[in-house]
């Protein structure tokens, strides 16, 4: 498994995040290059830590997509 910050530094360059994308479905807050799952006006965050997986595979089975979360949402 790898740490936390070995992980955000490779996502984004930096050691804290940058630029807060949002708050997801659950009051999580999701900032630009971490990866979510969309559908329609809603996204939750994707990270393991906060989704299960039948809640993963609840939102793909409804058509959520998992995609990097960016300015073009």
């Amino acid at each position: 498994m790898e740490h936390p910050h070995i992980k955000l530094v490779n996502q984004t360059g930096y050691v804290e995040k940058q630029n807060i994308y949002g708050t997801d479905f659950k009051g999580n807050e999701v900032y630009y290059g971490d990866e979510i799952y969309i559908h329609e006006e809603d996204f939750w965050l994707a990270d393991e830590a906060v989704l299960s997986s039948e809640e993963r595979q609840l939102l793909e089975h409804f058509g959520a997509k998992k995609i990097i979360a960016n300015n073009r949402h």
